[in-house]
């Protein structure tokens, strides 16, 4: 008898410590979710890559700005290239001198210089290197306008309907966007479409001439499973990442945007893995996969270099169908869409030709300067250096107290021009305040303001406008 009731009392105990730790972990998955809402930048997206079944969502279809992201989609046509038999591995790519220019994170290749197809991918899928993503984009595109366009087409393609790129590394734009629902998309399609070609997404390392490359993706290795994709960092997006995980027969493609720093980006999504990847199905997959093959009509966008026009054949649409999501609408497969046609509308139309506003806030837009080049990842050594001086709205403190109206305008690009020019004009005077736009109505007008904020007073507040208008900068100093 009391060796029977020893045994209860020790089977209770160890329930007890292991109720204890299922607490712990819910908790922790919580709080991270939690503290990770509360920023107004955050979003994040868990599907199951094998039926479509959405689970986890928030923010899932507001805007936000993709940074490195970006170049999944810049991998996504190079692959698609070498399929087509119009490029290989081993096809060599020119380094222009606006390629060569770009900032941080680069390789620092030499205008002149070229690189091979297959090290062009593994420098964009571990450093993130913005010069030689302006290189494939040129190569492939003929200009790097060109190859934006190509790259909105393919997400309309796609499924990606509130998606659109300006350009092919994801340095600050204030027209290219995204949401964690469209990266999902993209993220499922690189895996279905190019199974021989996507082990480059896990690459931990690779040699590079006399440089030993390392991938900023930290998630590698960290959870089982983990098999890529891609992380990216601007100041006006925060840490984003989106990771695909395969384990157990389960598989998942998860998206975390917005991140306040690499570590809490990574940690809400090792979070967000162990919560929901033993909730998705071992089943699906074959004729169900989410990213299936469909023949959709092909565009003839020619390749700089001389090269011959890219591929001409039907090439392949994912029929995305999320299901069961809770108090979220489900992604809508489009009509068939003309790439050329579509291509020529965003050239035409650039802001209004993709998808409508989503009803959540839109991140106000970066505001380059001269030395506003964007240090993406800049997790990899550290936090790296503050190459991005300008802050925006996206950050909390970018309105509080006393700001410099500078503008204000019913256009927004005329507003973030004024903010553009003046940051280049008075650099000196403005330092490190923080570049934003605010929307403001006037009897059923928009009106976008173009401010600097962060003045810690109304005196250094008035003095920087008297500073703006002894250089002819008209200016006004308020609280907000």
């Amino acid at each position: 008898m009391r060796q029977a009731l020893a045994g209860f009392f020790s089977q209770v105990s160890n329930f007890s410590k292991f109720f204890a730790v299922l607490v712990a972990a819910a908790v922790l998955v919580v709080g991270v979710a939690g503290q990770a809402s509360a920023n107004p930048r955050y979003a994040a997206y868990v599907i199951d890559a094998r039926t479509g079944q959405v689970l986890f969502s928030r923010n899932a279809d507001a805007r936000r700005y993709p940074a490195s992201l970006t170049k999944m989609m810049t991998i996504y046509l190079v692959l698609e290239a070498i399929e087509s038999g119009r490029i290989n591995k081993n096809s060599r790519i020119p380094i222009s001198a606006k390629a060569a220019a770009e900032p941080p994170t680069k390789i620092g290749l030499k205008a002149g210089s070229t690189i091979t197809v297959e090290n062009a991918i593994l420098t964009m899928v571990t450093r993130s290197a913005n010069d030689i993503s302006t290189a494939v984009g040129e190569f492939i595109g003929g200009s790097e306008a060109s190859f934006a366009r190509m790259m909105t087409a393919k997400a309309r393609q796609l499924g990606m309907n509130s998606t659109q790129f300006r350009n092919a590394h994801g340095l600050p734009n204030p027209e290219q966007y995204t949401t964690a629902r469209d990266m999902a998309i993209l993220g499922i399609a690189l895996r279905e479409h190019f199974p021989q070609h996507y082990s480059y997404f896990s690459t931990r390392s690779f040699t590079l001439g006399k440089q030993r490359i390392g991938n900023h993706n930290r998630m590698l290795g960290r959870i089982e499973g983990v098999d890529g994709i891609k992380t990216g960092y601007i100041r006006a997006s925060g840490f984003n990442l989106v990771s695909s995980v395969q384990n157990n027969g389960r598989s998942i493609v998860a998206v975390v945007m917005g991140g306040q720093s690499a570590a809490s980006r990574d940690d809400h999504m090792a979070a967000l893995i162990r919560e929901h990847l033993p909730r998705a199905s071992r089943g699906g997959g074959g004729s169900n996969l989410v990213a299936s093959r469909q023949p959709t009509p092909g565009t003839r966008a020619v390749a700089s270099a001389g090269t011959t026009a890219l591929p001409t054949r039907n090439i392949p649409m994912p029929a995305f169908r999320p299901t069961a999501e809770p108090q979220v609408a489900q992604a809508q497969v489009p009509a068939e869409v003309d790439m050329q046609v579509t291509a020529y509308v965003q050239q035409t139309n650039p802001v209004r030709a993709s998808a409508p506003m989503p009803s959540a806030p839109v991140p106000s837009a970066p505001v380059p300067t001269p030395t506003a080049a964007v240090a993406d990842d800049r997790f990899a050594s550290g936090e790296g250096s503050n190459v991005d001086p300008v802050m925006t709205a996206s950050t909390a403190a970018a309105s509080s107290g006393w700001v410099v109206q500078i503008a204000s305008s019913p256009s927004q690009s005329d507003a973030f021009a004024a903010l553009v020019r003046t940051g280049k004009e008075a650099s000196g005077v403005l330092g490190s305040a923080n570049a934003f736009i605010e929307e403001f109505n006037n009897k059923g007008t928009t009106y976008y303001r173009a401010r600097f904020g962060g003045f810690a007073s109304k005196d250094q507040a008035w003095n920087a406008c008297n500073a703006l208008k002894r250089q002819k900068i008209d200016c006004y100093a308020v609280g907000s």
